[in-house]
């Protein structure tokens, strides 16, 4: 038994390093050009969906790295030209084998369910988050940031209500305050992602999708659409800031110093295609922008889409229509800025 066990051992080497040099070689080419932003992140929310992904694929590896590592001993042992492999050939059953090859795939599955499970309502992007932090629960009397994120050809739109500033194409936001994204399109479906910072989410038109995140390092990241969108898709990126509460202090005063206006007739100009657009700074912002853009009724004397839905109701939402510019009575708060009815 020693005797063979050795040969087992001393056979399977050349393969085992053989493997390994592939599997290294394999790692090295894929990661070449990625700098692995996915699995080393900075925000509290992406960290726990890059430990999901390793535990994930650490569970399925017990599987796999073994039977690899099998198939090729049994290649190896059981050659034609080894004589002094053991030969059954009436051998059919091992109820030892049989609990193995089942039990085992059998709890990695439930491992896996249980995990999905849990982390798929706790890392729910509409869900607002009760932590910023391994074991740092929100600090008690701190409200999110509210950015409204608007996707356009080929460039982002970003409302900062609380602040009544907006920008194109740059994002900011302070460390260890949680963010709460509300994300819509003009037109064509676009997905919002900031790898460092949590998972990608879909932004359609005439629809509000949600997205809560926190930043815990500061430093510059890359945002940018997931999602084709057309011609000028490779170029629709920003640079998202994460700050220190006074710099984010500072660059708000800075916007509100900077900025232009943004009313209806420039959004209009502003939701034309483009590429490349750079960083824009908006001081005077038009509040109830954002709530136009999502109920599709930008353009004078058009319907909002949350009127349409009161009507198909029975109801009486189309009183403002023809009031003044026609969209003035969906800036109210009391109305509902925070379009609570999209949940």
């Amino acid at each position: 038994m020693r005797g063979t066990l050795d040969y087992l051992q001393y056979s399977a080497m050349p393969i085992l390093k053989l493997v390994r040099g592939l599997s290294l070689a394999a790692a090295v080419a894929l990661l070449a050009g990625c700098d692995a932003v996915v699995m080393s992140p900075s925000g509290d929310v992406a960290a726990q969906q890059r430990d999901l992904i390793v535990w994930a694929t650490v569970l399925m590896l017990l599987v796999i790295v073994p039977v690899i590592i099998l198939t090729l001993l049994f290649a190896w042992r059981y050659r034609s030209s080894n004589k002094e492999a053991t030969y059954k050939p009436d051998w059919d059953h091992s109820t030892v084998l049989e609990l193995v090859i089942w039990g085992v795939p059998l709890l990695i599955i439930i491992a896996l369910g249980a995990m999905t499970y849990v982390s798929t309502h706790k890392l729910d992007p509409y869900r607002p988050l009760d932590r910023i932090g391994p074991g740092q629960p929100v600090p008690e009397g701190v409200e999110p940031l509210v950015v409204e994120v608007v996707s356009l050809d080929w460039k982002w739109l970003f409302f900062y209500p609380e602040q009544g500033i907006a920008t194109v194409n740059e994002l900011a936001a302070p460390v260890d305050r949680p963010i709460r994204f509300k994300i819509t399109s003009s037109s064509t479906m676009n997905s919002f992602f900031i790898p460092a910072l949590a998972g990608q989410i879909y932004a359609m038109a005439g629809m509000e999708t949600k997205l809560h995140g926190v930043i815990n390092e500061e430093g510059i990241y890359d945002g940018f659409s997931a999602n084709y969108s057309g011609a000028g898709f490779s170029h629709m990126r920003f640079k998202f800031h994460g700050m220190s509460d006074a710099d984010f202090g500072e660059w708000v005063a800075k916007v509100a110093a900077e900025g232009d206006t943004l009313d209806r007739d420039v959004y209009r100009e502003l939701e034309k295609p483009s590429e490349r657009e750079p960083v824009h700074y908006y001081a005077d912002v038009d509040p109830t922008l954002y709530d136009a853009i999502l109920n599709l009724c930008v353009e004078p004397g058009t319907m909002c889409m949350k009127d349409m839905m009161m009507f198909g109701h029975g109801g009486h939402g189309g009183g403002n229509v023809g009031k003044d510019d026609g969209h003035e009575g969906h800036g109210d708060p009391a109305a509902g800025h925070g379009h609570e009815q999209h949940q």
